[in-house]
């Protein structure tokens, strides 16, 4: 029976933070997914007319 020891430069999993599994999950986390673009509130709109 041999017995070897892994060595890795990555961090324990327990370590690391886990990514969303679902989408659920996020959307309980962050909220809605927002438009990269486009569609901006009323204050987003006027801002974007003065300047």
């Amino acid at each position: 029976m041999s017995s070897y020891v892994y060595h890795s430069s990555r961090p324990h999993e327990s370590i690391l933070p886990r990514a969303h599994r679902d989408a659920h999950q996020r959307f309980h986390t962050y909220g809605p997914i927002q438009p990269m673009d486009g569609n901006r509130g009323l204050f987003g709109r006027l801002l974007d007319r003065l300047f």
